[in-house]
């Protein structure tokens, strides 16, 4: 079932998430479903708070690793910088260059509860990173300096009003 994404403004994208604490059938459910809508959207990664649900997980696909499913996602080994065109699907239509680690590590909890951990570069690094950032109550925009949150904001709203056409998401990677 495709759920409806949550979009700026909404409280539930800027709010901490809780962890999850129960696995089975209901949650099995819900990557299911979020895991149809990310591919709707089209996106790459789309997490709790994205579709109302504040806990503390997330489902993914950069193309070569999923679709995957992690609960309570913790960062470590971060290493390195990259700067790319970054995009949410929170925040429909605009990109903008983004500051993230090169590499990161990524441990926490599958499906089943079992542990679960994976290493990522490039643009899968960039996903475990935005994605955990939703997490944490954080929109890609709250990265950027004021300039650049004022561009996003701009042109989101150029979309919003017809002005400009919102980038093929398929041509960026959006996370």
């Amino acid at each position: 079932m495709i759920l409806p994404i949550r979009t700026i403004g909404d409280p539930v994208l800027k709010t901490p998430a809780k962890p999850v604490t129960e696995f089975g059938g209901s949650l099995r459910t819900l990557a299911d479903d979020m895991i149809e809508t990310m591919y709707a959207a089209p996106g790459v990664g789309l997490a709790g708070p994205q579709v109302g649900v504040s806990q503390r997980l997330f489902v993914f696909d950069d193309g070569q690793t999923g679709p995957l499913f992690l609960a309570n996602p913790e960062l470590f080994d971060a290493d390195g910088e990259q700067v790319a065109e970054e995009g949410c699907l929170s925040i429909p239509g605009p990109y903008y260059p983004t500051s993230r680690r090169a590499t990161v590590s990524c441990r926490g909890q599958d499906l089943d509860g079992g542990p679960f951990e994976i290493t990522g570069e490039g643009l899968l690094a960039r996903i475990l990173q935005h994605e955990t950032d939703h997490l944490e109550g954080m929109l890609f925009i709250d990265r950027l300096d004021d300039a650049g949150r004022r561009e996003v904001l701009a042109e989101l709203r150029r979309i919003e009003l017809g002005i400009v056409e919102p980038r093929d998401p398929r041509r960026i990677a959006d996370a």
